[in-house]
């Protein structure tokens, strides 16, 4: 099938991908109730990665033209009267957020490491421990996780760099980034997500830029795969 990227289409990819699906249901029959080719199959005949598909999917599902029931597949609903337009409602694509995030983050560190005062790096510790305790009491982290890259940023002496990482943590807050989210974390993720926190937290302490900047990556980098390429859609594939 031909390439998601149309010329001179501004939408964003999952969108795209999202009218390819459509097509599918549309052109192979599928009625209301019934149910989609799995994942890795529905991928390979669109000719787009998994990640973007899922996007898609989980864009559709908002849309009310599918329904994603975990551990069991992908099933077709009744077209919506009126499908919306609204681009922003949506927010931003996962896959893009975390691209945008390790090239800005990534710098980020190694200039934080290399001007981190005592107090900005015990401000990073703190929210680590805050992040750690909430984990503990069962309770979602992700304000504690925002003000430690935050935090971060800040030990670079620069506000807009912090500015920008907040803003760009900010858009996992979209309907479809809110969505995906909700099928991937879990507090085993998110105890991973402390090893790699503490691992940036003692470069930082050893005022180490280059083992801050790998080890920011290496985080991001996993949160990706936590977040997005293993987090099946449909759920009949796992976390293969």
């Amino acid at each position: 099938m031909a390439s998601t990227s149309k010329s001179g289409d501004s939408r964003r990819p999952y969108q795209q991908v999202a009218d390819q699906i459509r097509t599918v249901i549309e052109q192979s029959g599928f009625v209301p109730g019934s149910r989609l080719p799995p994942e890795r199959e529905l991928a390979l005949q669109l000719g787009v990665s998994r990640p973007s598909l899922r996007e898609a999917l989980i864009a559709l599902e908002i849309e009310g033209r599918v329904e994603i029931r975990m551990s069991s597949g992908v099933y077709v609903c009744a077209a919506p009267e009126q499908a919306s337009d609204d681009v922003q409602a949506l927010g931003e694509s996962p896959i893009e957020l975390m691209q945008a995030r390790a090239v800005l983050e990534g710098s980020v560190v190694s200039l934080a490491a290399a001007r981190a005062t005592r107090q900005g790096v015990e401000r990073v510790r703190s929210c680590l421990e805050a992040m750690r305790q909430e984990v503990q009491r069962g309770q979602s982290p992700v304000d504690a996780d925002r003000r430690f890259h935050v935090a971060i940023a800040e030990l670079t002496g620069n506000s807009l760099l912090a500015r920008l990482v907040g803003d760009l943590f900010d858009g996992r807050h979209g309907a479809i980034s809110s969505r995906m989210s909700r099928h991937s974390e879990t507090a085993r993720t998110w105890e991973s997500a402390l090893q790699e926190h503490e691992r940036i937290c003692q470069a930082l302490e050893s005022r180490d830029p280059q083992e801050a900047t790998a080890a920011m990556l290496s985080h991001l980098k996993a949160s990706r795969a936590r977040w997005i390429d293993e987090s099946s859609a449909g759920g009949e594939d796992g976390h293969g």
